[in-house]
């Protein structure tokens, strides 16, 4: 076969089956500009960190505008993309649609000071509670839970906000780089701190209170996962200085798991269980 029937038969497939995303009026958000944007918005949390770049006192003020104008211009190209996208879906008016995006974008830039401010917290939390570490900095440079958290605490303020789409790349891009799994949707507190992380799942209706200690393998999760339950609370509330240990499973929209409680390695609760409870496999 030649290159050229390769080439016509590629497109035919396009022809036949949908799912290009050309740039025109009609696209859809481009991934890699998402996580672009994300690792910006990531880098302007802790500046220094996460990028090669000159930093210095005289300086700052100008890299940090430099930067929030990058994010504000690409956050609002993709948001516009997306909120269209949902228009034409839904047929709704998509002049109003286009309006909100840089609307949108520059509220979540109003709303980083807080946004760190809580992230500070979930590091202070890591630093308390894990004898490994060794300081602030080695937490953010170092610890996936943090990274995890902060991507969360972004994304769920787009996803509070109505935008559609963009939320859940980024909840993606961070779950396959640290295996984290955080729906954007998911209600969390402050002081949260995941250790080690690895096959955590969040799921989009959890709530969880401050001071909440997760496990690596632990499951929030649903009863069952059919789709006329999508606007109902389907995963389980966890309640402020709540503890979880490594393959924990808690199941249930109605699943309560009271102040205090420690929920012991690889138990599986489907049922709420009152403050203070101790719960471990019989």
């Amino acid at each position: 076969m030649t290159t050229d029937n390769l080439i016509s038969n590629i497109l035919a497939s396009y022809s036949e089956y949908g799912c290009i995303n050309l740039s025109n009026s009609q696209s859809f958000p481009n991934r890699q500009n998402v996580i672009d944007v994300l690792v910006e918005i990531l880098t302007l949390m802790f500046p220094g960190f996460r990028t090669v770049e000159q930093l210095a006192e005289d300086n700052l003020r100008y890299v940090t505008g430099a930067r929030v104008n990058r994010i504000i211009t690409g956050l609002t190209g993709e948001i516009k993309k997306a909120t269209l996208y949902l228009c034409r879906q839904r047929g709704l008016e998509q002049s109003a649609c286009t309006k909100l995006a840089e609307k949108t974008a520059i509220a979540l830039m109003e709303q980083i000071p807080e946004i760190r401010r809580k992230i500070i917290l979930d590091i202070d939390s890591a630093l308390k509670g894990d004898p490994a570490a060794g300081s602030t900095e080695e937490i953010i440079l170092s610890y996936p839970g943090i990274e995890a958290i902060a991507v969360h605490r972004i994304a769920h303020e787009l996803y509070q906000n109505g935008v559609p789409i963009i939320p859940r790349i980024m909840s993606e891009y961070i779950h396959g780089k640290t295996g984290i799994d955080i729906h954007p949707g998911a209600t969390i507190g402050e002081a949260f701190f995941i250790d080690h992380g690895t096959g955590v799942v969040v799921g989009e209706t959890t709530v969880i209170g401050n001071n909440v200690k997760l496990y690596q393998g632990v499951t929030l999760g649903a009863l069952s996962v059919h789709k006329e339950q999508r606007c109902c609370k389907r995963h389980p509330t966890i309640q402020d200085n709540v503890t979880i240990y490594a393959g924990a499973t808690i199941l249930g929209g109605d699943t309560v798991i009271g102040e205090g409680s420690i929920i012991g390695g690889n138990t599986w609760v489907t049922e709420s269980v009152p403050p203070r409870s101790i719960i471990t496999i019989n």
